[in-house]
């Protein structure tokens, strides 16, 4: 059993097939989910897990190089926008409808049960070295 990290078996299986350039969407409960990718529900009840907890545990696991979000979370959610203000590399700001359409190319999705606005984000994998 591991100790530490990403307890969620399906979580840590999905993130340990990831290499450098994939994309992982971390989806507040109302993101639309795109056909294809491999999708881990984290989402139990309103706000439970939250959008903050899920993406810094993703953080302390992922070697990320960049990430694009939607625009529109700056004025809907400032919290979320200053959260991946503070944890993100390169953050690109796109139209949510653009964000959406981007979406489609993610290899994984993980979705929260975040209950408030634009708490979407996509993650692309770097190395470690």
């Amino acid at each position: 059993m591991k100790r530490a990290g990403i307890l969620n078996r399906h979580l840590a299986g999905a993130l340990a097939g990831l290499g450098h350039g994939d994309e992982v969407l971390v989806c507040d409960a109302g993101m639309p989910i795109p056909d294809g990718p491999r999708v881990v529900d984290l989402a139990f009840r309103a706000g439970v897990p939250s959008f903050a907890e899920v993406l810094d545990g993703l953080l302390a696991e992922l070697v990320v190089e960049g990430a694009t979000a939607a625009a529109e979370i700056r004025e809907a959610n400032p919290a979320a926008a200053a959260l991946l203000d503070a944890g993100l590399p390169a953050l690109d700001l796109v139209p949510h409808a653009r964000l959406k359409e981007l979406s489609a190319r993610a290899r994984l999705v993980v979705r929260t049960g975040e209950a408030r606005p634009y708490a979407n984000v996509l993650l692309r994998c770097g190395v470690f070295f």
